[in-house]
């Protein structure tokens, strides 16, 4: 009996880890900088929305309630609500892009002392845009 019931609590122990390991829904800078953004067909909830929560949207930026610039990067509603920010199939006329790439006369995004995005990173923005800047 004494078995049994250290049999069961064990087994209990074992999928409550399973189960708190596979709820882990944030990503650090290191993980998110490794992986690769494809080439086409760029998804905003798997590679842009994951960029932009860990780069743009911190305390003091573009998330919901401090709206730096009037821009809310926490949803695909906010980063395209402006055609200006966001010009749907034309990344070089979307002010995001010149942003992100330190174009003159733009404030570079993020600002100095904030982690930057990476070429891959920067490049998938262009490809989603370029790809419509759909909601997927």
């Amino acid at each position: 009996m004494k078995k049994l019931k250290t049999t069961y609590h064990l087994s209990i122990l074992f999928l409550l880890l399973i189960l708190l390991n596979g709820c882990k829904d944030t990503i650090t800078g290191d993980e998110l900088d490794s992986r690769i953004i494809p080439p086409s067909n760029v998804s905003f909830s798997v590679d842009i929305q994951p960029v932009f929560s860990v780069k743009c949207a911190n305390s003091g930026c573009h998330n919901g309630s401090d709206l730096a610039a009037n821009l809310d990067l926490t949803t695909w509603a906010g980063t395209t609500a402006d055609a200006g920010v966001v010009f749907p199939g034309e990344p070089d006329n979307s002010r995001l892009v010149w942003s992100i790439e330190g174009r003159p006369g733009v404030s570079p995004m993020p600002p100095p002392g904030f982690r930057t995005l990476t070429a891959n990173q920067i490049q998938g923005v262009r490809t989603w845009i370029k790809e419509g800047a759909k909601n997927n």
